[in-house]
């Protein structure tokens, strides 16, 4: 999977139109950003759900448990394997009630089609995406803009529920406070088309910032 627009235009547009954006951009350098090798979408959103409120190697530990108990030779989940598989084996793995309930109505509305197939996901626009995703139990808005910027490689998602976000808003634009949901969108508007490249670096402003003062209190 590739990015949908090209990056050097990104930090260009952003660069001249936002001179602290692009004072934020020449500090951190070259835009890394590689979406990652891309899941179905069911699969995608089964490790999102599994991974929430818990840490990467609890999540990851029970991901692998209940992948294991899918047919051999599945390397990759399908709807149907995790619906055939019964609630006490599924929750021996380490899903909680909510998960399980999360999980078996992303496999049906799988199913359904409702949760499109990769090929059909590419030709739908991001609000689309949202809509179709959100309707599933346990999927939130940011989550599909995870799966947006990271898996898809669109160029215009602002994530604005993101505290990462949001605090490199509020280091970048040096505001006593974090911006509101509603404030940050409103001053994203002039970072579109490429919302996701801003965000970014934002996110990198914030983890400068939080890397600064981790070495201060080791000296």
């Amino acid at each position: 999977m590739s990015l949908t627009y090209d990056p050097a235009e990104a930090i260009a547009h952003l660069t001249k139109i936002d001179p602290l954006m692009g004072d934020l951009i020449a500090r951190v350098g070259a835009f890394t950003l590689t979406p990652e090798l891309t899941q179905s979408p069911f699969h995608a959103l089964m490790r999102a759900i599994v991974y929430q409120q818990l840490s990467g190697k609890a999540a990851g530990t029970i991901l692998g448990r209940v992948l294991a108990l899918m047919p051999k030779g599945r390397g990759r989940p399908r709807p149907e394997d995790f619906l055939a598989l019964d609630d006490q084996r599924l929750r021996a793995a380490g899903l909680s009630q909510n998960k399980l309930l999360a999980l078996r109505d992303l496999a049906t509305k799988a199913q359904e089609g409702i949760v499109p197939t990769l090929a059909a996901l590419r030709r739908l626009t991001d609000a689309e995406i949202i809509e179709r995703l959100t309707a599933v139990r346990g999927i939130g808005v940011w989550t599909v803009e995870m799966l947006l910027l990271f898996h898809l490689g669109r160029s215009d998602v602002l994530p604005i529920a993101d505290l990462g976000v949001q605090k490199g808003y509020q280091i970048t634009y040096r505001k006593r406070s974090l911006p509101s949901a509603k404030q940050l969108l409103a001053a994203g508007e002039r970072w579109r088309p490429y919302r996701s490249v801003a965000s970014w670096y934002l996110w990198r402003a914030a983890d400068a910032e939080k890397a600064a003062r981790t070495n201060t209190m080791k000296t």
